[in-house]
């Protein structure tokens, strides 16, 4: 991949899309091309092959999609599954249509079965039920997958998907209604904090930068205490206490996006659709750090690293979604890729970036 290869990311205002971009630009990439939703809504066929028509790319990064954790996942069910396989058809249709060198599709951990045999392999996809609160979204992934090998077997492309485990970094979504578990959690400790402290500055602050989810943003007086307090106690958030979804129980891996970033175009430099395919016959591979923690221990962790002397609560009543989701990485490093960043220092990093200290 030259310096001057004309390479789109598409979703580049995304948690992924972003920190490809400042990785390319790190290394001396000078001809990015990136459009907002507003001026390119891909799930809109003709507008997609228009753009690809108008701009050819000869190297196509591919992380826009519609996110969200086990709420948003379970919530807005059809809006998942439609805009996720929209936004892969068209973009992966246009990229073959349009001549492009080399695609590199980004898929999720959500892919495999809830029950998979830890740590998940690469062989497993497909061979048992999917998580019921995220198989919209992981139906869409998987048919993302499949259409970039069969674009690779009738076509001969060169296109490549990873499967990536749980992100979290800067840029990330810190809705609380919408947000994945580890920038949620970093969140409400983050508020827990200072409530403690009484800082109600910080918090007007926080809440005016990142909404809060659930219609709330409208029904809070941020010049009001006891309105604030009164929706951060809905939410779980309080002075003396956190509350959290489900046992805690359930283990998560969890990878810094910046080393998502770095991992991904690695891969887009070194190696091709043939040498993936000898890792599986999907063309893919996954991405990790191949150590995960609980839910409960993890907020443990984000309470000392912001220092919140409140206790934690678990709500069982809520669900918790699939037990285990731990990635085999063996693969990844046979290719010759590890991550760098540990969980501490990324949690760290991430809450810099949040409370404006970054």
């Amino acid at each position: 991949m030259e310096k001057t290869a004309k390479i789109y990311v598409a979703g580049h205002r995304g948690l992924v899309g972003s920190a490809i971009v400042r990785k390319l630009k790190e290394l001396g990439y000078t001809n990015i091309i990136t459009r907002t939703h507003k001026e390119l809504d891909l799930t809109d066929q003709k507008a997609t092959r228009e753009f690809f028509e108008k701009e050819k790319p000869e190297y196509v990064f591919l992380a826009a999609a519609k996110v969200g954790g086990i709420l948003a996942n379970d919530t807005y069910k059809a809006d998942f599954i439609y805009q996720n396989i929209m936004i892969a058809a068209n973009v992966i249709e246009a990229s073959y249509r349009y001549g492009v060198k080399k695609l590199l599709n980004l898929g999720s951990s959500c892919i495999y079965p809830k029950y998979a045999k830890q740590p998940m392999k690469e062989e497993y996809l497909l061979t048992g039920e999917l998580e019921p609160t995220n198989e919209p979204y992981a139906i869409a992934k998987i048919s993302a997958i499949k259409m970039v090998r069969y674009f690779n077997e009738q076509y001969g492309t060169n296109f490549i998907s990873v499967m990536p485990t749980n992100l979290y970094g800067p840029n990330d979504n810190f809705n609380l209604e919408t947000a994945h578990v580890l920038p949620a959690l970093i969140r409400k400790f983050y508020l827990g904090k200072l409530l403690e402290e009484e800082n109600y500055e910080k918090i007007k602050e926080n809440i005016k930068k990142y909404p809060l989810g659930f219609g709330l943003d409208k029904k809070i007086k941020l010049n009001d205490k006891k309105s604030i307090k009164e929706i951060l106690k809905d939410l779980g958030i309080t002075n003396e206490s956190i509350t959290l979804w489900g046992s805690g129980n359930v283990y998560r891996e969890f990878l810094y996006v910046e080393d998502m970033a770095d991992a991904c175009v690695y891969l887009m430099k070194n190696i091709e659709a043939e040498e993936m395919k000898k890792i599986s016959s999907d063309y893919f591979v996954n991405i990790g750090t191949g150590k995960d923690i609980t839910i409960k221990e993890l907020a443990k962790l984000i309470k000392e690293i912001i220092v919140y002397t409140g206790k934690i609560i678990h709500d069982t009543t809520k669900p918790d979604g699939t037990p285990r989701k731990l990635l085999d990485v063996s693969k990844l490093h046979e290719l010759g890729w590890k991550h760098k960043v540990e969980l501490n220092e990324g949690i760290c990093n991430t809450y810099k970036y949040l409370s404006h200290r970054y």
